[in-house]
């Protein structure tokens, strides 16, 4: 049985915590049972976004003509581009792991961490099969993997997710995506700009049904005229054949007691790749936390109290395995709260106000704050402007089509910002900062002098138009 001062399991933003005690001197263990860096590095933002930025420059290539620039593409080392991006993560896990191996505050553990009691851990598979540990500090920071949900034959066939879509290195002729969230958008973005042809097969009325249903709106729309796009269906069985996978999919209700339409004429996809991106499932299963008091949620994510300890004292948790946003960033942000809850003198609660998102896709979408559905569904007064980006100078100079839409509370607070257009990842900051930093009204962006003609100029007058009043269930965009 070896002894640690502190012990982390997973080695994503966990890492950030040990690094702060090992600095203290502490003894730290670290236990992966995959390529060290967490999902992020190897089968998530990293590799998307660079994947994505190269679907980004041939689509600039593609739209050429609209400002009178005649260019074609020679070719595309599809091959090429995946097996680079995947290099070059490659490269980044296991200099982290010569990092670890080479360190003589941390001690890497490689395999399955599982819960043997309270505050011992035992190491099952990998390169360290057999080891037992203790630690008086554990931190639960294991993530999450792709969802598989119960289509009947799933097992039969060979489907992706993210993990392998991120990999493949031909690309499909038509793929299917099981799923109408971000990793649906941006992947189907990804193969769809090089060619493929895609169709999404999502439950939820529209894709992205996450983001402010106005901005979700336009974007399945744009979605719909570039993909073929059966939203509110449920995939109910698939299937495979002499290299053809068909998906069976049947229309859904979504609401309270809704489901699968029985009745409804079963819809029929077929294709040569099946990518399932149905949401994330906690790596929780894989612990044994029934060894200690650490308690789980309906859906299986780590129970903590507001400073992310769990129900046992020196037990703590963060990241994707909390389930509170699924995002990198926002592991960041909790490793510094714990980190500071752990070994700082005075405990906060995580400060989650303001956490934005974005979706790397054509268009791009970004939010921040609160959604219009969801003012609505809490009967909030507020009031709410759009400002066009074809309304600008730049925006119009781009040929740029979306839009930026504000809410606030009858004060000028801040309630929301929601941005579907051109580098909206990027504009959502501004917001971002005001929400935090500055008063949170919208005098924050009113007031600062924007560069003209910038395309920041749209937020500031989405900011800085007339007002519209709305209110609980008055000014409803429900389906």
């Amino acid at each position: 049985m070896e002894q640690f001062d502190f012990l982390v399991i997973g080695s994503g933003s966990g890492l950030d915590v040990a690094n702060v005690a090992a600095n203290r001197g502490q003894s730290v263990a670290v236990v992966e049972t995959g390529p060290l860096g967490g999902t992020c590095l190897n089968r998530g933002c990293i590799p998307s976004k660079h994947l994505l930025y190269h679907a980004d420059v041939l689509e600039t290539i593609q739209h050429a003509d609209e400002f009178h620039i005649d260019a074609e593409v020679n070719g595309v080392d599809f091959g090429q581009i995946v097996r680079n991006v995947n290099e070059a993560v490659g490269e980044d896990a296991e200099s982290i792991r010569r990092g670890l191996r080479s360190s003589d505050q941390h001690e890497l553990f490689e395999g399955e961490g599982r819960f043997v009691d309270e505050k011992t851990i035992g190491i099952s598979g990998g390169e360290d099969d057999g080891a037992r540990l203790t630690a008086d500090t554990i931190l639960i920071a294991a993530g999450t993997r792709p969802a598989i949900p119960p289509i009947d034959g799933i097992e039969d066939v060979d489907y992706m997710t993210s993990t392998e879509a991120l990999e493949l290195e031909e690309r499909p002729t038509h793929l299917v995506i099981v799923g109408g969230g971000y990793i649906a958008a941006e992947l189907g973005q990804f193969f769809g700009t090089f060619g493929t042809d895609v169709t999404i097969i999502g439950r939820r009325p529209t894709l992205l049904p996450d983001a402010d249903p106005e901005v979700a709106e336009a974007f399945t729309e744009q979605y719909a005229d570039r993909f073929t796009v059966h939203t509110g269906h449920a995939a109910t069985a698939v299937s495979q054949a002499d290299g053809e996978i068909t998906v069976e999919a049947r229309e859904y209700e979504y609401g309270e007691d809704g489901g699968i339409v029985e009745d409804a004429d079963p819809l029929t996809v077929t294709g040569d790749e099946l990518l399932v991106a149905a949401g994330r499932t906690p790596n929780t299963d894989t612990l044994n936390l029934d060894a200690t008091g650490v308690e789980t949620d309906g859906r299986g994510f780590v129970e903590t109290d507001d400073y992310l300890q769990t129900d046992v004292d020196g037990i703590w948790a963060l990241g994707d395995i909390v389930g509170e946003y699924l995002l990198k960033h926002s592991a960041n942000h909790e490793a510094r709260a714990v980190a500071r809850n752990i070994f700082g003198s005075e405990p906060e609660p995580v400060d989650y106000s303001a956490m934005p998102f974005a979706v790397f896709a054509s268009p791009e979408v970004a939010g921040v704050g609160t959604t219009e559905d969801e003012l609505q569904a809490a009967d909030r007064e507020y009031a709410t402007n759009t400002y066009r980006y074809e309304d600008t100078a730049r925006g119009d100079a781009m040929n740029a089509e979306g839009f930026v839409k504000v809410l606030i509370d009858l004060e000028g607070e801040i309630l929301g910002c929601h941005i579907v257009g051109p580098d909206a990842s990027t504009l959502i900051q501004e917001v971002v900062v005001a929400m935090k930093s500055g008063s949170g009204t919208v005098q924050d962006i009113r007031e600062s002098i924007h560069i003209h003609p910038a395309l920041p100029e749209v937020v500031q007058r989405a900011f800085s138009g007339q007002f519209s009043r709305g209110s609980g269930g008055r000014h409803s965009h429900h389906h």
